[in-house]
């Protein structure tokens, strides 16, 4: 298989990696189908198939991250079926993340989009949207 293009890693430095597992542990692991890859002091990563996230505990938290800034805006991960998207937001709000565009789920990226936006401690948006 050629493995040109593909997406190897992404490295995120975040402001506390204790909030930033808990999020992402049940989002990545929980849900989509990651494993923890690497775990040390200051860090953890998260793998599927070829492609990790890694996320790094940063010395420098100030200033804070902003999404409408030059940089990231967010991250998208795609499941099967709008019924995952459905139960991903469920579990999302019964443990207090953001959800982003409530008013407008599951279409807020448009009518043909089904999808939820939420939050991480680190303000990072974070899209889950259904292949269906």
């Amino acid at each position: 298989m050629n493995h040109t293009g593909i997406i190897s890693h992404i490295e995120i430095y975040v402001s506390n990696l204790e909030r930033t597992r808990l999020f992402w542990e049940r989002l990545l692991v929980q849900d989509l189908g990651y494993k923890v890859y690497q775990e040390w002091r200051s860090g953890v990563s998260y793998i599927l198939d070829k492609t990790y996230i890694v996320f790094v505990q940063s010395s420098k938290v100030d200033p804070k991250y902003d999404r409408t800034k030059t940089g990231l805006n967010h991250l998208a991960f795609m499941v099967t079926t709008n019924k995952q998207v459905d139960e991903i937001r469920s579990q999302l709000l019964a443990a207090k993340y953001k959800e982003l565009y409530a008013d407008r789920y599951p279409h807020a990226g448009g009518s043909d989009s089904y999808a939820l936006y939420f939050e991480d401690p680190d303000r990072i948006k974070v899209e889950v949207v259904s292949d269906e």
